[in-house]
């Protein structure tokens, strides 16, 4: 499984890059694809191989190195999860969004919760959720409806709600919850860690998802549950800015996993095409199918050139970040499930077998497209 010449990803990239792309692929093409089927089929959530990946440096990418981050940048993150997602883009963007919110910790964190919590994530010896989706308030965040309000002794946060859709929900030690301190609307809301045994966290049923198979989803739920204050991440209200900051990079992160599962798929289809054979001769000879191919190439490449655009934008803090970041996410989660879709169907019949792979990109780079913003 050898890079597409046409659709070379190392293209542009410093030396340092490369190296991070090929120890990515390789564990790739090694560790995850050989499994990736199973756990799709089975619903595993493969925790080891996770925290073979943090031993690598992957579990806080661009994760200051003060606490066992790696320090790299997002478009060197871009470029790992690229790579990883080549394999399984079920698992690779899970392990995105725990850098997500490692992310925020560090990021957002004082001193004394960054030494507590960082080691922890960065080494996935705990693993995170980011809770801000809600049954009642997704695509319109600032309304969310779970509330956080002082003890009378005021030494805890009491956290009423429920969050919806949250990815290792039920596995994860660490949940990064967005939740109403104060008033309505965005000013009103704060962020709080919330750890896995505190009293008053539940978990809903496991959802039967179409794709995403390798990581748990579920409800998190909050009855009474008692937080510390110590553990607000910033100050009171900050919480939705918080959100929106973490989104920048998320939102790079999910159209990198996209773009590397297109990536697989286009290399399946130039595969099939060059061994399958109708009317006596290999599909590659049909020129309809050599233009098909090659506008999933072009889409590929122009997929990965915006997520690396916004990732540099993102690195730079560019006052326009977030609207490159907008623009990569809805670009290249549409164009890469196109790309699987044309390869599915250049597999014809057996496209719809899941004996063949492009059904399970396919299943799991649909959700890119909802999810994120």
């Amino acid at each position: 499984r050898k890079f597409t010449g046409a659709a070379d990803p190392s293209i542009g990239l410093t030396d340092d890059q490369r190296e991070f792309q090929e120890v990515a692929k390789n564990f790739a093409d090694n560790e995850m694809f050989p499994h990736a089927e199973k756990w799709d089929g089975e619903q595993i959530f493969p925790k080891e191989v996770l925290k073979e990946l943090a031993n690598l440096g992957f579990g806080g990418i661009y994760v200051s190195d003060e606490f066992g981050g790696t320090g790299l940048t997002r478009v060197d993150a871009a470029v790992i999860f690229e790579a990883l997602a080549t394999a399984c883009p079920s698992t690779t963007a899970y392990l995105s969004i725990h850098n997500m919110c490692t992310w925020i910790v560090d990021t957002f964190g004082n001193a004394q919760q960054r030494e507590k919590y960082v080691p922890g994530l960065a080494s996935m010896e705990k693993f995170s959720s980011y809770c801000l989706t809600e049954p009642g308030s997704g695509s319109d965040a600032a309304s969310l409806s779970t509330t956080a309000k002082k003890s009378e002794d005021g030494k805890h946060f009491v956290l009423n709600g429920e969050k919806a859709f949250i990815s290792g929900g039920g596995e994860s030690d660490v949940y990064i919850v967005m939740c109403r301190t104060g008033g309505p609307g965005p000013k009103g809301i704060s962020c709080l860690l919330v750890e896995k045994d505190f009293p008053g966290v539940s978990f809903g049923k496991k959802e039967n998802k179409l794709g995403w198979n390798s990581q748990p989803t579920r409800a998190v739920v909050f009855s009474d549950c008692l937080v510390p204050v110590e553990n607000m991440l910033g100050n009171e209200g900050e919480g939705f800015r918080i959100a929106m900051k973490a989104l920048d990079g998320g939102r790079i992160n999910i159209a990198a996993c996209s773009v590397g599962g297109a990536h697989a798929c286009l290399e399946m289809a130039r595969d099939h095409m060059l061994v399958r054979k109708q009317f006596g001769q290999t599909l590659s000879n049909f020129q309809y199918l050599q233009f098909k191919l090659a506008d999933m190439a072009i889409d590929l490449t122009a997929a990965r050139q915006m997520v690396r655009t916004a990732a540099a934008k993102v690195d730079a803090n560019d006052a326009d970040k977030a609207v490159y970041c907008a623009m990569a996410k809805r670009f290249s989660t549409d164009a890469s499930y196109r790309i699987c879709d044309d390869a599915l169907q250049l597999f014809g019949g057996y496209g719809y077998l899941k004996d063949y792979h492009p059904q399970r990109y396919l299943r799991d780079l649909r959700v890119h497209q909802i999810l994120e913003g």
